[in-house]
């Protein structure tokens, strides 16, 4: 199994100011590597950095749907950290709105955040993996294109287009870049600001979710994992009788085991 260390570099979190981005940093910071939280409230960031205890986290305030930031605050991570192994696009913004409460600029703006910051946040990290061979993304996926909940819309056609876009990425680099893996992951409904108040702990969320990022095996370029298992594309009978044969029919194996 090829997996991430700290050797082969720093890892970014978008969102890491609070909630599951925050969660993912205290996580990788634990096991050893050096993170730069990104995140718009530098207050924010600097709380995850006090509750590390350790200087392996480097807080960079920024907004992730501004792209020409993010192409210099990348430069600047490369420069005083080296490079960029493992990114999790993280970072969003939830307005609950009614569509006719939006305007078009408003909607958009959602849109630029959610879809627009995972592009900008992609390339940026992308252009260092191309040039080693290797590295790992991991995009922060939900459900809500599928099932959009009311006052959502900006939020659903933004996170369902970020989904397409991990499709498109796959797509572009699988063949060329075969030690780049891109996925989505769904960590649930989580107890955080945007989530709910009887959800997962974000901590056992970024438990799967790290895990599921230090893992770079080719095999798992384009996977789509709901909190610790992978979701499988819809089987054909055929596929489903090779399935049986090759005993392969069973629930696929969790990314930790409870113990873990």
């Amino acid at each position: 199994m090829s997996r991430l260390t700290p050797d082969d570099g720093v890892a970014v979190v978008t969102g890491a100011g609070s909630g599951l981005g925050r969660a993912l940093a205290l996580r990788l910071v634990a096991l050893g590597f050096d993170v730069v939280g990104l995140g718009r409230r530098s207050a924010a960031l600097e709380e995850t950095q006090a509750l590390t205890r350790k200087r392996r986290f480097h807080p960079m305030a920024l907004d992730v749907g501004r792209s020409g930031q993010v192409r210099s605050t990348f430069a600047q991570i490369a420069e005083a950290h080296g490079p960029v192994a493992l990114l999790f696009n993280n970072a969003a913004v939830y307005p609950r709105r009614d569509f006719l409460a939006e305007t078009p600029e408003s909607f958009m703006a959602t849109v630029e955040s959610n879809l627009g910051g995972m592009v900008a946040c992609s390339h940026a990290a992308l252009a260092g993996m191309a040039e080693r061979g290797r590295g790992r993304i991991v995009n922060v996926a939900t459900f809500a294109d599928i099932a959009p909940l009311p006052t959502s819309s900006a939020y659903a056609v933004s996170k369902g287009a970020a989904r397409v876009l991990t499709r498109a990425l796959v797509a572009d680099l699988g063949d060329r870049f075969p030690g780049i893996v891109i996925g989505d992951w769904m960590p649930g409904m989580l107890r955080t600001r945007m989530g709910i108040s009887d959800g997962l702990d974000p901590a056992l969320a970024a438990r799967w979710g790290v895990e599921l990022g230090l893992r770079c095996e080719a095999g798992l370029n384009g996977a789509v994992f709901e909190q610790d298992r992978e979701i499988l594309p819809p089987r054909g009978l055929k596929g489903r009788l090779r399935d049986l044969v090759l005993l392969r029919a069973g629930p696929r194996p969790r990314l930790l085991r409870p113990e873990e």
